[in-house]
């Protein structure tokens, strides 16, 4: 939908969509409009007392001091109390709308928060951040600009129609004449300019998608040298992006107030024609026709504004139907199965039965995976890239929804648990570390009032993270750059163990957590892994054999499958794909080769 022409009826559901987010400020609305009412009439009642003026008492020279000054300071009131409405009700509308506008990208922050990781496998950064941010300033735009003049004006339109039938009912006629050629040159411009502007949108979106991408990986941009291609790519798109825009440019020349200023001068030379006839049989009174000319004029006013303000209408609607979408995804993360009980995670044993899993529902990266992890008990995941190790600790996590086979956490699938207690009790460090920008103390507790300052320390001391977070300047309220990047890996992977056991965990996740680690740090660590580990069930991926030669059971997966199962020692005395790994890894490759041979 967000990618193509919207249909009129398309754009007459995202409108309604989009104004259903005023039912919650109807009073204050309701109040803002009545202003509103009260400016409009005020500047309605202006020409009438110029018309009077005219007609009684500068035409027939009736000069006198007491109705005039009446008149005058009428008019000069009413002046002075419109200016002071029309504040207050600009001001109102305008509160009405940043509300609105608030409102709405929490909604889309709090949407985002709940998208399952699928969805984000196959969806841009930029592009969520571009309907984030572009997308509501856009609708920020119409409910400022657009709602507030197209009400504004509407009410002001009607007045006028008023007054014109109050001066000559058979010309007010004529006049509504003009009404179907406005709105046939308003349905032109919709249907041209939505395409115009989806298009805008996908392409901004595109630039703020590679934007993300070249930022994030710009290491890899410099040392791989590939900063003409970036540039010659994010050329490519913002010359479409420029394309587009030139040709809403061009519609907008012709179909807003060029046309609409043709339509007005032809009105004109009719009603002055119209007058100048009746002219001829009959006396008429220079007030009404300058009171005519004076609404003509004002009528086209609005009428030209409202066209004007129809792009910014039409970029609203297009960017609200991108926004409704992403509101409308369906690829939430997993959550648990509605039950009468909560489970609750005690022992941390873990099973797997038969657990089959796609990513795509086409090729299978999991197949008939059993295995049990017993308290207390190290179960590690080892294979070449692409074995699967990663997609069974997603599943374990419940990132992605299982659909064949059951996971059980204490004999409970795991399904049947609340998110709350999952994230609770199941503890993950992964290969590369997410710090938030902010302190030490921050990211350790991230907002968890529960954890204490002692906690934090303890648990620091406890990774043995506390010896280089001491040495820092400000210690534990030394500050945190975007994504840590002043730390080295190893001290952001410290950290993130602080982080990690500072929740006390009944089960510990480690996704090739020490393979940014250098020797040293390992050696670290290793002691503080193994306390970590007691008392915890351990589901931990490595690439490092060394690191998991102590775990109860050692899973090699290879294609998906579990093809070898044991100890360190049962797997290399089986002398298969483990022993292979062992000996490259111990830099053995010839007995691998007389192995395979």
């Amino acid at each position: 939908m967000n990618n193509q022409t919207l249909t009129a009826k398309q754009q007459r559901i995202v409108l309604k969509r989009l104004l259903s987010y005023t039912k919650p400020h109807t009073r204050q609305f309701i109040f803002a409009f009545s202003l509103l009412v009260l400016a409009t009439i005020g500047e309605i009642v202006g020409p009438l007392i110029i018309k009077v003026f005219i007609d009684d008492h500068l035409t027939p020279q009736v000069m006198d001091r007491g109705p005039i000054l009446f008149l005058a300071a009428l008019y000069l009131g009413i002046l002075v109390l419109k200016v002071f409405i029309t504040y207050f009700q600009l001001l109102k509308f305008q509160e009405i709308s940043l509300k609105i506008i608030q409102e709405l990208r929490i909604d889309i922050f709090t949407k985002v928060q709940s998208l399952g990781l699928k969805f984000f496998d196959k969806t841009p950064g930029g592009s969520i951040v571009s309907r984030v941010t572009n997308d509501t300033e856009a609708i920020k735009d119409m409910f400022v600009s657009v709602i507030s003049t197209f009400v504004q004006n509407g009410v002001f339109l009607i007045g006028i129609f008023i007054a014109m039938f109050f001066l000559n009912v058979k010309l007010a006629l004529f006049c509504l004449l003009i009404i179907p050629i406005i709105f046939a040159i308003m349905a032109t411009y919709r249907h041209f300019s939505s395409r115009f502007y989806a298009d805008m949108r996908e392409r901004l979106s595109q630039l703020n998608a590679k934007l993300n991408e070249s930022l994030q990986g710009m290491s890899i941009i410099q040392v791989f040298r590939q900063e003409r291609r970036l540039r010659r790519e994010f050329a490519e798109i913002n010359e479409a992006h420029y394309q587009a825009g030139v040709k809403n440019i061009k519609l907008d020349g012709l179909l807003l107030r060029p046309a609409i200023d043709f339509v007005y001068v032809l009105s004109l030379i009719l009603v002055l024609s119209y007058f100048g006839i009746s002219s001829i049989r009959n006396v008429i009174e220079i007030g009404v026709l300058y009171a005519f000319v004076n609404y003509l004029g004002r009528f086209f006013e609005p009428v030209n504004q409202m066209m004007m303000r129809l792009s910014m209408y039409q970029q609203a609607i297009v960017s609200a139907s991108r926004v409704f979408s992403l509101l409308d995804e369906k690829e939430l993360a997993p959550t648990a199965f509605p039950a009468d009980e909560k489970p609750v995670i005690r022992q941390g044993e873990i099973e797997f039965r038969n657990v089959t899993f796609s990513y795509d529902g086409k090729r299978d990266v999991l197949k008939n995976i059993s295995f049990k992890a017993k308290p207390g008990e190290t179960v590690a995941l080892v294979g070449h890239t692409g074995s699967g190790k990663s997609s069974i600790i997603n599943l374990l996590m419940r990132f992605y929804q299982l659909e064949k086979g059951e996971i059980l956490l204490d004999g409970v699938s795991l399904n049947n648990f609340e998110d709350q207690e999952l994230r609770k009790k199941m503890g993950l460090v992964l290969q590369d570390p997410f710090l938030f920008y902010g302190t030490i103390n921050h990211n350790i507790r991230l907002h968890d009032s529960s954890i204490t300052d002692k906690e934090i320390v303890e648990a620091a001391e406890f990774v043995q993270a506390d010896s280089f977070i001491r040495k820092l300047p400000d210690q534990y309220g030394q500050l945190v750059v975007e994504r840590g990047a002043t730390f080295s890996s190893g001290q952001r992977q410290l950290v993130a163990f602080a982080r990690t056991i500072a929740t006390k965990p009944k089960i510990l996740v480690l996704d090739e957590a020490t393979a940014n680690i250098d020797t040293e740090t390992e050696e670290a660590i290793s002691s503080a892994l193994e306390k970590m580990s007691k008392g915890r069930t351990t589901i931990a991926i490595a690439h490092r054999l060394s690191t998991i030669q102590d775990a109860e059971q050692i899973l090699v997966l290879h294609q998906g499958e579990i093809v070898e199962r044991g100890t360190h020692q049962e797997l290399l005395n089986q002398e298969g794909l483990y022993h292979k790994m062992y000996l490259l890894q111990n830099g053995q490759p010839e007995k691998v080769e007389d192995a395979v041979g």
